[in-house]
C-alpha cells in the first residue's frame, strides 16, 4: 500500500490528541513550528492537517490569534425521501422540530433569468431560455445550514398564479402541490449528491471556514410526461448537517 502523506499523518495525530483529552474544546494549539518538531514535519505539512480538520469542523482558525480545538456542535438531520413531500408543511421545518430548533428561510426570486448552459441541459432547455430563479437561505435558530438555487422554466409557469415560488395564493407550497395546481403532476425526483469544498461566497453565508466540506445535491423534479419541472443546486455544510435518505418499500 502507498504511505499515507504526512499531512494526513499529522491530522491523525492530532485527532488522537483531542480524542485522548490531550486538548480540549477551547483550547489554543501549539505553535505549527512546535508541533512540527515534536512530529518530525515542517510548518506547511502541519498548515496542511490543520486546514483538512477546519475545514471538518475539528479545529477552529481565529485570524490573528490561531488554531483552537472546536467546540461540538450537534449535526442537523436533513432527511431526503419522497414520502415526505406532504399537501401541507415543510420537510424542512419537520426536520428542525425534530431535533427542537426554529426554522425559517430567506429568498430572492428573479424572473426571467436566461437559463446557463449546466441549467438548461437539466431542464431539457435550451441555453439561454428565460426561467424563474430562487436562491434561498434555509435558517435553523437563525443561523443558515443549507443553501439552495431553484431554478423553473419561465415558459411552464408564466401568466398563472405559481409563477413566483415564495409569492402569490400559493407561496411557500413546494414544486409538488405548486405544479398540481397547474394541472402538471410531478411523479418522481432525481438527487445526485457530491462532496466539494465550499465557495467563498457559500462559506460566507453559512459561517463556516473557507473550502469546508459540503455536500452538494442536484435535485430535479420531473413530469409524469417525463418533463424536467425544477432542477436546484442544494449545499450543506457537512460539519453541520447530516444527511439521510429514506427509500420506501414497495408491497404487492
Amino acid at each position: 500500500m502507498p504511505e499515507q502523506p504526512p499531512y494526513l499523518r499529522i491530522a491523525d495525530e492530532l485527532r488522537r490528541r483531542i480524542a485522548e483529552h490531550v486538548w480540549e474544546p477551547g483550547d489554543r494549539l501549539p505553535s505549527r513550528a512546535q508541533i512540527g518538531e515534536e512530529c518530525g514535519v515542517g510548518e506547511n505539512v502541519v498548515r496542511r492537517a490543520q486546514e483538512l480538520l477546519i475545514s471538518q469542523g475539528v479545529l477552529e482558525g481565529r485570524a490573528g490569534s490561531g488554531t483552537y480545538v472546536a467546540e461540538p456542535r450537534p449535526r442537523v438531520r436533513v432527511v431526503r425521501s419522497s414520502a415526505r413531500e406532504q399537501p401541507t408543511g415543510s420537510p424542512f421545518r419537520a426536520d428542525m422540530k425534530a431535533v427542537g430548533r426554529q426554522s425559517d428561510w430567506e429568498s430572492r426570486t428573479d424572473a426571467k433569468v436566461p437559463a446557463p448552459a449546466d441549467i438548461a441541459s437539466r431542464l431539457g432547455v435550451a441555453e439561454g431560455d428565460l426561467c424563474v430563479r430562487t436562491v434561498y437561505e434555509f435558517l435553523a435558530d437563525g443561523r443558515p445550514v443549507q443553501l439552495s438555487t431553484s431554478w423553473e422554466p419561465y415558459d411552464l409557469t408564466a401568466g398563472t398564479l405559481v409563477v413566483l415560488p415564495e409569492g402569490g395564493p400559493h407561496a411557500g407550497q413546494g414544486v409538488v402541490n405548486r405544479m398540481a395546481e397547474i394541472g402538471v403532476t410531478v411523479s418522481h425526483a432525481v438527487e445526485q449528491p457530491e462532496p466539494r469544498l465550499a465557495t467563498a461566497e457559500e462559506a460566507s453565508l453559512l459561517g463556516i471556514q473557507k473550502s469546508a466540506l459540503v455536500t452538494h445535491i442536484k435535485r430535479t423534479y420531473y413530469s409524469d410526461q417525463g418533463r424536467p419541472v425544477e432542477t436546484a443546486d442544494i449545499v450543506l455544510p457537512a460539519a453541520l448537517c447530516e444527511i439521510v435518505y429514506e427509500v420506501p418499500i414497495g408491497r404487492q
